[in-house]
């Protein structure tokens, strides 16, 4: 015997009002993608009219976290190796004020690099840049902001290492982070006959205080 039991199509059909919602985010996502491709790329290529006067929309989209270390026709290898550390200083419930010991933020990274076959970006990349961003906006004489974004490379800085750190360190709250950095020229190659690289250099922070607002958005 036949069954004749009307079955409905399994494909879905999509209304028309859906149809127009789904076309327009799809729109909406190329459109933004585009957008976004084309202020990186401004940021990148050789200072040009356009690039100049949307410099201050090109820089909203790009700073701090896609910022690029390179120009599209000049790449600039690294020459130095740049080592940061932080400490932080806590508080005891009865008001006893620690300072900690410091805490080699590069070395982890350099630790979670090495035999790691398809590395982290972030493990490579996001502390060297975030040092550079506040590197290039800071006067080193006295560490004053000598550029607008000073303060967000500061709040930039700051935040990747309390993401790291936590809220507390042996059950104390931290308050205040400080950072260390040093400098190291990469030597030459012994048959280049160059001469040898200056002694490492370290620059060191002042305290910066930490609130609540600090930790805003972090993971943990």
């Amino acid at each position: 015997m036949t069954d004749t039991t009307d079955r409905s199509d399994p494909r879905r059909a999509w209304s028309r009002p859906a149809r127009v919602v789904l076309g327009l985010a799809g729109s909406a996502l190329v459109a933004g993608t585009g957008l976004f491709l084309a202020a990186v790329f401004l940021h990148v290529a050789p200072a040009n009219s356009l690039s100049r006067q949307y410099r201050d929309e090109v820089d909203g989209v790009v700073y701090p976290e896609f910022e690029q270390n390179w120009k599209l026709f000049a790449p600039n290898p690294l020459q130095q190796n740049v080592s940061l550390d932080a400490r932080v200083r806590t508080v005891a419930p009865d008001g006893r004020t620690t300072t900690r010991d410091w805490i080699g933020l590069t070395a982890r990274d350099i630790a979670a690099i090495r035999g790691n076959p398809a590395p982290s970006h972030v493990d490579q990349n996001l502390l060297r840049r975030a040092w550079d961003f506040y590197d290039g906006t800071h006067d080193p004489q006295d560490e004053t902001p000598a550029d607008p974004r000073g303060g967000l490379a500061e709040q930039y800085l700051k935040r990747i290492a309390l993401q790291r750190i936590g809220r507390d360190a042996q059950g104390e709250r931290v308050t205040e982070i400080r950072f260390r950095v040093t400098t190291a020229t990469v030597p030459p190659p012994s048959w280049s006959g160059e001469a040898a690289p200056p002694a490492p250099k370290v620059r060191e922070l002042p305290w910066w205080p930490v609130a609540d607002g600090d930790y805003r958005g972090l993971l943990g």
